[in-house]
């Protein structure tokens, strides 16, 4: 049990307290306490959201080619966690993301009621010769409005290093990790 317990940390970076709670309550499965560590971190995560991020860092990433540059603000509540190794590499993480996949917003409630309109009139004008019913029509529109979130917002993109996690996802993790509020305030791109 002690061996899974460090096994589990290592893996996780979560304490050894809650890794010995999620063995215990996963009957010793290592699959089944990181599902169950996951779901303790979003819990974690929800609760912190509302805390206000005062603290943080602005950083940059220029791609190898010298033609995509990126400055990012990430927020933390504290100077101390803004400091951290994790932290930090967080952001480069996240710089990385949009250097490489191009978001123009941080989530879907940063896109204007306009620009959502609309989308949907250019998805309602495609379907039209399709004579599906309204209501298959609207469930179709409200898929291809989620795929337009995922491709032009930052927390709904598939993370680059890591395709079934989304950049909230990753998010989500630190803070449950470091135990403090961690919020992508805003971000330039820069390409030539």
């Amino acid at each position: 049990m002690l061996e899974k317990i460090k096994v589990l940390r290592e893996e996780t970076g979560v304490s050894i307290m809650e890794c010995k709670k999620a063995l215990k309550e996963a009957d010793g499965s290592m699959e089944k306490a990181k599902e169950i560590l996951r779901k303790w971190g979003e819990k974690v995560a929800i609760k912190k959201s509302e805390r206000t991020t005062e603290q943080g860092i602005i950083t940059s990433y220029i791609h190898t080619n010298k033609k995509v540059g990126v400055l990012l603000d990430l927020r933390s509540e504290t100077d101390f966690v803004a400091k951290l190794e994790e932290f930090q590499a967080l952001a480069h993480d996240i710089c990385m993301q949009i250097a490489a996949m191009n978001p123009i917003y941080i989530s879907p409630q940063d896109v204007s009621q306009d620009i959502l309109d609309k989308e949907r009139e250019i998805y309602l004008d495609q379907m039209k010769k399709d004579k599906k019913p309204k209501e298959v029509m609207e469930k179709i529109i409200e898929g291809k409005v989620e795929k337009f979130f995922e491709e032009v917002c930052l927390n709904e993109q598939d993370f680059i290093k890591d395709q079934d996690k989304k950049i909230k996802d990753i998010v989500k993790e630190k803070i449950a990790k470091l135990g403090e509020n961690i919020v992508v305030k805003r971000f330039v791109r820069f390409q030539i």
